[in-house]
């Protein structure tokens, strides 16, 4: 089992930046792959990023591709998601996710695991 506690959100400006952590506790991190997605306000939550369990194959939504960069560092039970360029409409809640195998990496019932989420707000 693993828990997950993200950070990093924030109000921002459009154009601004921010990077969201997710710290995973547990001695197996490097065993999941882990995603990001947000939920904006009534709306369901919907893919951001995914990244496999070594880091090498991520995938990205295209509302933010080129924008956003998944990352993650096993030895410190961390992934990661930069964010640039941010628009109004990426205000959401962000939340970091871990699951058992990469595949269906962009479908939040397969994750096994969630974090609580972090509030970013872009304001124009």
């Amino acid at each position: 089992q693993v828990q997950l506690v993200e950070s990093g959100g924030g109000l921002v400006q459009a154009g601004g930046s921010l990077r969201l952590s997710c710290a995973a506790s547990g001695r197996t991190f490097s065993s999941y792959a882990m995603g990001w997605f947000r939920q904006a306000s009534g709306k369901e939550r919907e893919f951001v990023a995914s990244i496999s369990e070594t880091g090498i194959n991520t995938h990205y939504a295209d509302s933010v591709k080129g924008r956003f960069t998944i990352s993650r560092d096993n030895a410190k039970n961390r992934v990661y998601l930069q964010m640039n360029s941010l628009k109004p409409e990426d205000t959401a809640v962000y939340y970091c996710a871990a699951k058992y195998q990469y595949s269906d990496y962009d479908r939040p019932n397969e994750y096994d695991y969630w974090g609580q989420g972090t509030q970013v707000t872009v304001s124009s």
